[in-house]
């Protein structure tokens, strides 16, 4: 590969992760930081890998090399945490993780010394945070976002906590969890470096099931029993985070316990509001007429979304708290820290739609994104019959305008057909 540049191995691979349905926009910064993380050869060997899980013997078959050499190659991937080790049935497979979530935060999930996280840090704050193409395209693009808000389910009243569902409990997924590790918050880990980050909790990024397996394994993360994750849950609550997880109903895979001064989620949640960045929770905080007017909801207002007005029109009057509720998250921050009960949660009259699994993210993700058909003809690799019929039989029971819209981008007849033989079906 000597005839190559640097850049052009970087290109490549920045092409490949744009295949995914967040991509990232190209840009030197983002060649930058690729470049720390990943070497020239590694970025032309990872450029070249499936979407999908794949498995060492398809590795060695894309490189050209042996299985041993492909293995100790993947192996060193995985433990730098560039690569995901899933290990199902004494059978190890591994994923190319997205930017984010993925190998972007996991680079901070932990202090190390093989590269330079000061300045990783430094330009991850210019890519995403000052420069705005990269946060837009991960959380303005299409309806369907990458996470949700928790609410905070001891501020539910009991009559509302008898009716909230199993997938909107965070104690439900760390109940449920195969595999539960700790790790730092990327987001306060970055600010670190950069002299400005707060006090709240730094090792309390929660990782679930196989990504938490993967990052327990090649020591990115801590394995913690679900008595200390619930601790762990329950701190996050005391200092006002909001937990912002995987919106997906089952087998969630994170859940970020996140501050409003360094976290991605609410900084963008606070600059793009109005374009949703992230998924609510189905409940939204109401005023009560009891309200004193104290102020203490405004400064813990994660999204900076409620204000004291006057009750007369005059301008004369008590003051009582507002809230912008096109804008509220449904965290429960604020109704937690009321100290006269005058802030309520009550659920939302229209119910926020989750997805019931990563595959029905991704697909819903990836049709309003126009990228389904990276999906289903990776260049890189013959998806297994049984793959491309979990794919299919997702997109057979979406709505009939998305799955029109999915026949449109792949271009294929044979799902279109299948699609009309399906509406056929379902009206009989």
């Amino acid at each position: 590969m000597a005839h190559r540049t640097p850049r052009s191995s970087y290109e490549k691979l920045t092409g490949r992760l744009n295949l995914f349905t967040q991509g990232a926009p190209p840009a030197k910064l983002l060649y930058r930081i690729l470049a720390l993380l990943f070497t020239e050869q590694e970025a032309e060997l990872v450029a070249s890998l499936p979407l999908r899980p794949f498995t060492v013997e398809k590795a060695a078959k894309n490189w050209r090399v042996s299985l041993d050499e492909a293995q100790k190659t993947l192996q060193r991937l995985a433990g730098r945490a560039l690569l995901v080790d899933i290990q199902l049935n004494g059978k190890t497979e591994y994923v190319l993780p997205p930017p984010m979530a993925g190998f972007f935060e996991f680079a901070l999930m932990r202090t190390r010394g093989d590269i330079d996280q000061k300045l990783l840090s430094e330009l991850y704050e210019q890519y995403i945070t000052v420069e705005e193409d990269f946060i837009r395209q991960l959380f303005l693009t299409g309806k369907t976002q990458l996470g949700r808000v928790f609410v905070q389910e001891e501020v539910l009243s009991s009559e509302h906590a008898l009716h909230v569902l199993d997938y909107e409990k965070a104690t439900l997924v760390i109940e449920t969890a195969s595999d539960i590790g700790v790790g730092l918050c990327y987001c306060r880990h970055k600010r670190q470096h950069q002299g400005r980050a707060c006090d709240a909790e730094m090792e309390i990024c929660m990782t679930f099931n196989t990504v938490a397996s993967s990052l327990i394994r090649n020591e990115y993360a801590r394995r913690i029993e679900r008595s200390e994750c619930k601790e762990l849950l329950h701190k996050a609550w005391e200092q006002n985070l909001v937990q912002f997880g995987e919106n997906v109903q089952n087998g969630v895979n994170f859940i970020c316990n996140c501050c409003s001064c360094c976290c991605e989620a609410m900084l963008a949640a606070q600059r793009f509001g109005h374009e949703r960045p992230v998924h609510t929770s189905n409940f939204i905080a109401r005023v009560e007429p009891n309200c004193s007017g104290c102020g203490r909801c405004l400064v813990v207002c994660p999204v900076k979304v409620i204000s004291l007005e006057v009750e007369r029109a005059d301008g004369f009057g008590r003051k009582q708290a507002h809230i912008d509720e096109n804008f509220c998250l449904g965290c429960g921050v604020c109704a937690r820290n009321c100290r006269v009960s005058a802030l309520t949660m009550q659920p939302r009259q229209k119910r926020v739609i989750t997805p019931v699994n990563s595959t029905h993210k991704v697909v819903l993700m990836a049709i309003e994104r126009g990228k389904l058909q990276n999906l289903i003809f990776d260049n890189q690799v013959l998806w297994s019959h049984r793959a491309l019929a979990a794919l299919l039989g997702v997109i057979l029971k979406l709505p009939p305008v998305k799955r029109a819209l999915a026949s449109e981008q792949i271009g294929s007849r044979y799902l279109g057909a299948l699609c009309a033989h399906y509406d056929v079906g379902t009206n009989t």
